[in-house]
């Protein structure tokens, strides 16, 4: 039996650096470096393992690094099989002023990520935050605000129709205790505010799954709770709703055990829609010990058993990849290092634990279809 390194290692055909990706990803899959992954080829194994894909979220700023573009697209769809854009088609990016529509830095993201078969994972169209000062300053009555909200959406996801496998369709819609939270979507149109959205969605691009979106429901609670009613709710008016993602923001030693993830998940498996880990990232405190970096590589690997373990869970996205990308520093002082590589793109624990899930789930998979 070969060693795992060898099992994981997969060579690719590899182009030269580009410190402007969106103008070079047409001719980097056919310059040939013949150089190997240097790091196990966790889409590949996670495809092997029953899985979807297994992704990143990525940023427009990260893009001229030519190390950081290296592992997105140079090593896709080995490495990461799948793209998120974290800011640019959020509504700030994309409809700036009312009526008027920017998709350039989305499509900078989208369009390399398609051209190198990534899957695109969309997000997203109704969030209370990051919306442009010319929507949260207006005096909206509620017939206004929903026509705003609907030819956004149409725009938006009309736009970009065909190149999304999902749509983040509402984000973060609920409160810790299950009540929905007080913003410009739910304070002028009330709850309805919801279903009005997969409408739309659903409506302008009929093929891309419809997605809710949240953090603190990755295990029994309120939320949670709060979050199955939801879908059981568009279900029974008869609007169309996919999967659930399920953020994933934990703490080193913190997140919640396998068996409260795969329960979970479960339950909104039960009722007839998938599920996805969309932002999975695991802080520790900085500087960073050896024993919360491995803490933080089982931490991982539990989220990734749980997705395996579950066949209605799709995929998995890490929330950026690269340390020095990290979001977690500038919004939880004191925390940090919760990617699966630090800010010299040397991978950490965590990824090697989640390639050993993959794999052992892969083997398992291939022993039981054998018997």
């Amino acid at each position: 039996m070969k060693a795992p390194s060898q099992l994981l290692t997969t060579t690719l055909l590899v182009g030269a650096a580009f410190a402007a990706p969106a103008r070079h990803y047409k001719s980097v899959a056919k310059r040939a470096a013949n150089s190997s992954l240097p790091v196990p080829a966790l889409n590949k194994l996670a495809q092997a393992a029953g899985l979807k894909y297994f992704g990143t979220a990525t940023d427009n700023p990260e893009l001229p690094n030519a190390e950081y573009s290296q592992y997105l697209f140079g090593y896709a769809p080995q490495l990461f099989g799948q793209v998120t854009p974290a800011n640019s088609q959020k509504w700030d990016a994309t409809e700036p002023e009312q009526n008027v529509f920017n998709y350039t830095g989305g499509d900078a993201i989208i369009q390399p990520a398609l051209n190198h078969s990534m899957i695109a994972r969309c997000h997203n169209l109704n969030w209370y935050n990051q919306n442009p000062e010319w929507l949260t300053s207006g005096t909206w009555d509620n017939a206004t605000l929903i026509s705003i909200l609907q030819n956004h959406i149409a725009n938006v996801v009309g736009h970009y129709k065909g190149q999304c496998y999902a749509w983040d369709v509402v984000n973060e819609a609920l409160n810790d205790n299950g009540t929905y939270r007080s913003d410009l979507w739910y304070d002028t149109i009330g709850p309805a505010f919801i279903p009005i959205a997969f409408q739309a969605a659903a409506a302008a691009d009929p093929n891309a799954k419809l997605y809710y979106n949240d953090y603190n429901i990755e295990s029994p609670g309120a939320k949670s709770t709060a979050a199955q009613q939801l879908v059981s709710s568009l279900k029974a008016q008869g609007i169309r709703i996919d999967g659930v993602g399920l953020q994933s923001h934990f703490i080193g030693g913190e997140t919640p055990t396998l068996d409260s993830q795969v329960a979970n998940m479960q339950a909104f498996t039960a009722l007839g829609v998938e599920v996805a880990v969309t932002e999975l990232d695991v802080r520790v405190s900085t500087p960073a010990t050896d024993a919360e970096i491995a803490q933080q590589a089982t931490d991982y690997a539990t989220t990734a058993q749980a997705c395996v373990n579950v066949e209605g869970c799709v995929g998995l996205t890490v929330w950026d990849f690269d340390d020095q990308y990290s979001w977690v520093p500038g919004t939880f002082p004191g925390y940090g290092a919760a990617d699966l590589f630090d800010a010299n793109f040397t991978a950490k624990p965590a990824v090697a634990s989640i390639a050993q899930v993959f794999q052992s789930a892969a083997a398992n998979a291939t022993k039981h279809t054998r018997r």
